[in-house]
């Protein structure tokens, strides 16, 4: 019992010893970790005099340009003044239908009257000659307004007037006179852009004057403008709200980039989604609008468009740049020169062309009488054809030329999903006609759309690219169509190409 006794005595001195030498040991060893705090109370090291020196050297780049692009950006307020026919009884006054409006004419007399409609926009000074200086801006700011006011960032006023408006490029030009000496802006190289370069926005969103907003290009060539708009855009997410339009986009060096123009969202205001045109697609318009009071487009007469995937196998493209020809217009520039439909434009004057959009802005940027080399592909093969520009003509008189186009139909291949539709045997074989232009060969001679086109001078035609080919032989003989319409082979009299 004894010696059971020591030996319980020496277990509980071992175990209250080990305890005392582990408390001892973890005491130890926590002193030597580092020091931790609750997260809410965690505190970084202050910068070294190195960082605070780049940050202090990054804010004052901001400062730089800002101050030296605020004097020569301007608020632009307009005044749209329309007139309206109105009656005695028909302006909404109950009490006019008894004692009448002194203002208006008597009981059942028309009178007109004039609204004005304020507008509020952005704004800079581009150019000056001598005591004129000229604004750009966009062309849904100042297009079409009857009063027109600028302001200056150090508060002065003055009444400018339209030297000319664009509505394909939402371009605007004004002009002032002052005696005063006023900064110009500089123009700067859209085409240098990157993705993630840093840009300010300047401008008076909802009338707040001289605003600046910083943000990086968030993209470049976007295409998805408003309806009708030729340009390419930079998009940023430098804040841009209503009253930022025509206002610059300016980068690091001060010089203006692009026009802010646009924005996407769902609330009204900025959701970081703006859009400017790049000042490469400015400079010569302006030109214009000083020299000529307004823009000269280039004109190649012809209707171009993106290749669908379908049309490019029917077509056997490969490429994926370029613009295809759908239409050429009777007598155009692309008439003389040899431009065919059905030729696949790839480059002008050695210049890439990314698509439709991109073609079409660089014929439009061409001088009348230029002589420009066209790139393309027929018949699976490359070649080269050189046509003479020409001047564009009103959009009205473009739009009366559509009885010229030729082919003057719009035709796609007869994939699976439209034989199905059509419940089409799989012998019917040729292209499918989407659309006849009005007054055009093909609808005198009776073509109509959902006709699918068989053969031409009874040469049979499978694809688009065999259509295209018989298109282009086709001279100033007579020829006919071949086509299957609601179950019946047909053929239409012979006709000659207007």
């Amino acid at each position: 019992m004894s010696s059971d006794r020591k030996q319980l005595g020496k277990t509980i001195a071992v175990a209250f010893f080990s305890t005392i030498a582990g408390f001892a040991l973890c005491l130890t060893l926590y002193s030597f970790l580092p020091s931790r705090m609750a997260p809410a109370q965690s505190v970084m090291a202050a910068p070294n005099e190195s960082e605070i020196a780049t940050m202090e050297n990054f804010q004052n780049s901001f400062r730089k340009v800002a101050a030296e692009s605020l004097p020569w950006v301007v608020e632009i307020d307009v005044v749209e003044v329309t007139t309206r026919s109105t009656t005695p009884f028909g302006n909404g006054a109950p009490w006019n239908f008894f004692f009448g409006n002194p203002q208006q004419g008597e009981e059942g007399e028309t009178t007109e009257r004039e609204f004005k409609t304020p507008g509020l926009g952005s704004g800079f000074i581009v150019e000056q000659d001598g005591n004129t200086y000229y604004v750009v801006t966009n062309n849904h700011v100042a297009g079409k307004a009857d009063e027109i006011s600028i302001k200056m960032d150090n508060g002065d006023e003055y009444e400018a007037e339209l030297v000319g408006a664009d509505e394909r490029k939402d371009l605007a030009l004004l002009k002032f006179e002052s005696r005063e000496t006023l900064p110009v802006a500089r123009l700067g190289d859209s085409d240098g852009l990157y993705v993630g370069d840093w840009v300010l926005a300047i401008g008076s969103p909802f009338g707040y004057k001289s605003s600046v907003s910083a943000g990086i290009i968030s993209a470049l060539g976007r295409q998805n403008g408003p309806d009708g708009n030729i340009n390419d855009f930079i998009q940023t997410d430098a804040a841009i709200n209503q009253g930022n339009s025509g206002g610059p986009l300016v980068n690091m060096k001060g010089e203006v980039v692009g026009i802010n123009t646009w924005i996407t969202t769902s609330t009204g205001g900025s959701i970081g989604l703006g859009f400017s045109i790049p000042i490469n697609n400015v400079k010569q318009t302006v030109r214009d609008f000083i020299d000529k009071g307004e823009v000269q487009y280039g004109w190649l007469g012809v209707s171009i468009g993106d290749l669908p995937e379908d049309v490019a196998a029917s077509m056997e493209l490969d490429e994926r740049t370029g613009a295809f020809v759908y239409q050429v217009f009777t007598n155009s520039p692309a008439d003389d020169g040899g431009i065919h439909p059905g030729d696949y434009i790839l480059a002008v004057n050695g210049k890439e062309a990314q698509d439709k959009n991109h073609l079409t802005r660089m014929i439009g940027d061409m001088r009348p009488g230029d002589h420009a080399e066209f790139l393309l592909i027929r018949n699976g093969q490359k070649m080269s054809v050189t046509v003479k520009i020409k001047a564009r003509a009103s959009e009205e008189d473009v739009k009366q030329m559509n009885n010229q186009a030729w082919p003057g139909v719009s035709v796609f291949p007869l994939i699976d999903s439209l034989r199905e539709r059509m419940d089409l045997d799989e012998e019917v074989q040729g292209v499918f006609v989407a659309e006849v232009y009005p007054k055009t060969t093909m609808q005198v001679a009776g073509i109509q759309s959902g006709d699918i086109i068989t053969g031409v001078n009874g040469e049979t035609v499978e694809s688009l690219k065999e259509f295209y080919t018989a298109m282009a032989e086709i001279g100033s003989g007579q020829f006919y169509i071949s086509f299957y319409r609601e179950g019946h082979e047909m053929e239409t009299a012979r006709i000659r190409k207007k």
